[in-house]
């Protein structure tokens, strides 16, 4: 995407699900089908550490407890959350952050009920809009949520009202929430300035949508450093390495742009599964990723950070 567009996107509607639920007038859209995750996770080589968080999973369903939104950008089947415990028990995974995925639209049920089951082991990111009543937000606060999610990227419905973003943004700060952004790939150069203007911190998903192929030196990841290590709101998430990899399993060429910015922030990095991976190219085993982690934060001092200590602070757990 070109500075152009991207301007043009920041000062329009594009249809967002966060910010009007509306589809644009015509011809019906047809929704696609994701691929289901691997249901067969492989006990990892790498063993993690006591109270490792996993700061970026989902929970798709079951639809028929927790409906899917009409305007969803895809279909999915169900990853509910006995699927979601029996991967994490495989892997090793002790505390969640559970981010609930657009197919949920504002429905935030299938997150905080999972939280109110987890005996203080799970916390959540929210969808939100600016129709919430602050009755709502603070039921969600009360329930768990510490952050609320904005996706802006075209297949997800693209950026909307940005005053809208602003007024909700602010409303949350004042509940101590922080923002949780998914942005198109190239472009962190154009949203720094109002990412830096934030009243709150902030997380930047899966290592700003970095592309492998483009190296080290491409000025969208260059970008991505420059703002992390300026901005001390800036935190990023090491998660979809599957996502940045142009090579394949087993994703290696992604290792060295995971490794950089644990490098360049080690206090302000995040890691995550990302499961059940909803629309990946190439679909992970959970135990590869984890198997992923050794290779870009071979020090275990970094790892106790990226794993256990920054998310036990950012996201509040006891």
């Amino acid at each position: 995407m070109n500075r152009r567009e991207c301007l043009q996107l920041l000062t329009g509607i594009a249809g967002a699900g966060w910010a009007s639920g509306a589809h644009a007038q015509g011809a019906e859209k047809v929704i696609p089908t994701i691929t289901p995750p691997d249901p067969n996770p492989r006990m990892p080589a790498f063993k993690l550490p006591p109270k490792s968080c996993d700061t970026h999973t989902h929970i798709f369903g079951p639809a028929a407890r927790y409906p899917f939104a009409p305007n969803r950008p895809y279909n999915t089947a169900d990853a509910p959350l006995e699927a979601f415990r029996s991967v994490h028990e495989t892997i090793g995974v002790e505390r969640c952050v559970i981010v609930n995925a657009t197919v949920h639209g504002t429905d935030n049920r299938v997150v905080t009920d999972a939280i109110a089951q987890s005996e203080g082991a799970y916390k959540g990111i929210a969808n939100v809009n600016d129709e919430m009543s602050d009755k709502e937000l603070a039921a969600l606060d009360k329930g768990g949520i510490c952050g609320c999610r904005f996706a802006f990227l075209k297949r997800l419905g693209g950026v909307g009202d940005m005053t809208k973003f602003q007024r909700i943004v602010h409303r949350v700060a004042e509940l101590g929430w922080h923002i949780d952004v998914y942005l198109e790939p190239g472009t962190i150069a154009e949203f720094a300035p109002i990412l830096t203007a934030l009243p709150t911190r902030y997380v930047i998903d899966h290592m700003g949508t970095v592309q492998a192929g483009k190296g080290l030196d491409d000025p969208g990841f260059t970008a991505l450093l420059n703002l992390q290590r300026k901005d001390e709101k800036c935190w990023v998430k090491i998660t979809g390495l599957e996502r940045a990899s142009g090579a394949g399993k087993p994703f290696h060429d992604a290792v060295p742009f995971a490794r950089a910015l644990i490098d360049n922030a080690p206090d302000r990095v995040l890691w995550g599964t990302d499961w059940p991976h909803p629309n990946v190219k190439v679909m992970p085993n959970d135990g590869e990723i984890i198997d992923l982690i050794p290779l870009y934060a071979p020090d275990s001092a970094v790892r106790q950070k990226l794993l256990v200590d920054n998310p036990a602070r950012l996201f509040k757990f006891t």
